[in-house]
């Protein structure tokens, strides 16, 4: 018998998939969407070193800050909108998405000054959260490991994004400066909004049992089944993650973003810096290259660690770490290969198992509120890093950035690591407590 104070919530809080929503061809038609809207927002941005002289900014001083400005935005409104996507319907609410980057997209393309180009990205970040959108769409009608692979697919098409789009801009900007690409990009949410119309909603199937429709929630704020839908929940071979597993995922996120963003906004300057001639589609191959990496090893990765992904987080990590400290090192084309292709090996990792444990986490949970607050702190990680990012620029130069990352790679790793290794440690056996 609980003795805990408990109140009765919706029933909408607790939703269970007896079964995958979504074909495959679903799924694939989501992801490809993802990919198609993403190629602005993620393929332009490295280039704010040459657009913003267009716009005023000689010395491009605003790069990184600007760089993080959709993402602070949409940190904002990515929890309120997952929140909504519940209550209103996901398929809807990615549409909503959709719409919004096609409209900033187009006042980026057109913008004549500095303050208009801004205020086109914060509308970006406000109306945009596509990721989070077609993750809680996939959410609604996919569980554990189904939702591991859409997850991680998901993550391909955001990969493929970073892949072609910056080799795709450097190609095109002899003909069409980066500024004005933004425009002539804004197509592409339009078309995936128009893909979209054509999916169901995903389907809401609640616990079978009418008594089993309500929920009993602790004074701290966890939830626990009644009594009389305590044994529907026992006949599921998994219940609902623990809020400390959460967390964790939370801090895993937030420290995995920070590590690997803070070293995009400056990258095709550290290049230029290091190898004196490169042009726009070398930087480009290069920026793109890690991510290449995940497009070729993501499945393979997920089938090795999607029963250990603790183990894969950790050494995503550790080879972040070291692919950032050696960005700090090399000054070859050769070398510049060799570092991007071991911190590509920590992004796949990483990215992977993190999909795992979002998967784990959403069994029971609203996927709408679930997949808005994991997109609260990714973001919350890319704004510390663009924070970060232009700070060490400013003090130290382009180097600085990756050094950063370095260091809170290193501290994940040990954090990580630590509960293991204590748990292996000896321990004393207590003597039983004598009977009374």
């Amino acid at each position: 018998m609980r003795t805990t104070t408990s109140r009765q919530v919706e029933p909408a809080v607790v939703e269970t998939k007896d079964r995958p929503g979504l074909a495959r061809r679903q799924v694939h038609a989501v992801a490809g969407c993802y990919f198609v809207a993403s190629f602005a927002a993620l393929g332009l941005p490295p280039y704010l070193t040459e657009i913003l002289p267009e716009l005023g900014d000689g010395a491009a001083r605003w790069a990184g800050l600007l760089y993080i400005v959709p993402t602070i935005f949409g940190a904002v409104g990515a929890p309120l909108w997952g929140r909504l996507a519940d209550r209103f319907g996901r398929k809807r609410l990615l549409l909503r998405a959709q719409l919004g980057l096609a409209l900033a997209f187009l006042l980026a393309g057109w913008a004549d000054s500095l303050g208009t180009f801004v205020a086109a990205l914060v509308l970006q970040g406000i109306l945009g959260g596509t990721f989070a959108a077609s993750n809680g769409y996939l959410g609604a009608a996919l569980e554990g490991n189904a939702l591991s692979r859409a997850l991680t697919l998901m993550q391909g098409s955001a990969r493929a994004a970073l892949v072609f789009a910056p080799i795709v801009v450097g190609s095109l900007t002899p003909w069409l400066s980066p500024h004005r690409q933004y425009a002539l990009l804004a197509v592409l949410p339009l078309t995936a909004a128009v893909m979209l119309a054509a999916l169901p909603e995903p389907p809401r199937v609640r616990t079978g049992a009418p008594q089993a429709a309500t929920a009993e929630v602790d004074a701290d704020g966890t939830s626990a089944v009644e009594p009389a839908a305590a044994e529907a929940a026992a006949a599921e071979p998994s219940g609902r993650a623990p809020l400390s597993s959460l967390r964790a995922l939370y801090a895993l996120e937030f420290a995995f973003v920070f590590s690997t963003v803070i070293s995009f906004p400056y990258l095709i300057s550290l290049i230029k810096e290091r190898i004196p001639g490169t042009g726009p589609m070398v930087s480009g191959v290069l920026f793109a290259l890690p991510h290449m990496c995940y497009l070729v090893a993501a499945m393979a990765v997920h089938a090795v660690f999607r029963t250990r992904p603790r183990l894969g987080i950790g050494l995503g990590f550790g080879c972040i770490a070291l692919g950032l400290a050696g960005h700090g090192l090399v000054d070859s084309l050769t070398g510049f290969i060799a570092v991007r292709l071991v911190l590509g090996a920590g992004l796949t990792l990483g990215l992977v198992c993190l999909s795992v444990l979002a998967a784990d986490c959403a069994k029971g949970r609203a996927p709408g509120g679930l997949f808005g607050s994991i997109e609260f702190f990714s973001k919350a990680g890319a704004v510390a890093a663009g924070v970060a990012a232009a700070a060490g620029n400013d003090w130290f130069g382009p180097a600085a950035p990756v050094l950063t990352g370095t260091a809170i790679a290193l501290v994940t790793v040990l954090a990580t690591a630590a509960p293991v290794l204590l748990s292996r440690l000896p321990r004393t056996r207590r003597s039983p407590r004598c009977l009374r």
